[in-house]
């Protein structure tokens, strides 16, 4: 989707997309993120990170994850080479693990691209960790995140948090869900 961008931030912008009847359609846009499912598959456990989220003003039960581009011209370069989003997607998908949950991750497997919406373009890649393990080094959190990460939770924990509302990114509480039910 390309069409006429007439606003521009540093994380998102506003394009106007021409319709064949003449109306224009109005989109914002983001660059995309990325979320690590780490299990414990022998266990039926899995790694949530406790994160302050000051859009809700309080603690979020959440997988660790963040942005694939830090800004919109990262972004708008990477859209203009044609390389694969999936190679980017997958390469932070590593780092953010490692920052957030610290957790080394060798290896994911792709699991979903959830899409936000028509009027707002946010997708965030889904990766399940196949070879991990913790690091040494624990954290490295970026400056103002708040999140703790040793919340290890049984599947029937995950899906009584995604239904109760205690997991509030509520896209990935499904995704989350669809996993469980599918391992």
């Amino acid at each position: 989707m390309n069409g006429e961008i007439y606003a521009k931030g540093k994380l998102f912008e506003l394009v106007h997309l021409p319709q064949a009847d003449g109306r224009v359609f109005e989109v914002a846009r983001r660059a995309p993120g990325v979320r690590v499912i780490i299990a414990d598959k022998a266990n039926r456990k899995v790694l949530l990170t406790k994160e302050f989220r000051k859009e809700l003003n309080t603690w979020d039960y959440r997988l660790p994850g963040g942005k694939v581009f830090d800004t919109l011209d990262e972004y708008e370069a990477h859209r203009a080479s044609g390389d694969d989003i999936l190679v980017a997607a997958k390469a932070k998908a590593k780092v953010e693990a490692a920052e957030e949950a610290g957790v080394v991750v060798e290896d994911v497997e792709f699991i979903t691209k959830s899409t936000l919406g028509a009027t707002v373009e946010w997708d965030l890649y889904i990766f399940e960790a196949t070879s991990w393990h913790e690091s040494a080094d624990g954290q490295a959190l970026e400056a103002g995140e708040d999140i703790q990460a040793d919340q290890w939770f049984s599947y029937d924990e995950i899906e009584k948090m995604a239904l109760d509302g205690s997991m509030q990114e509520e896209r990935i509480a499904l995704v989350l869900l669809r996993w469980i039910k599918s391992v």
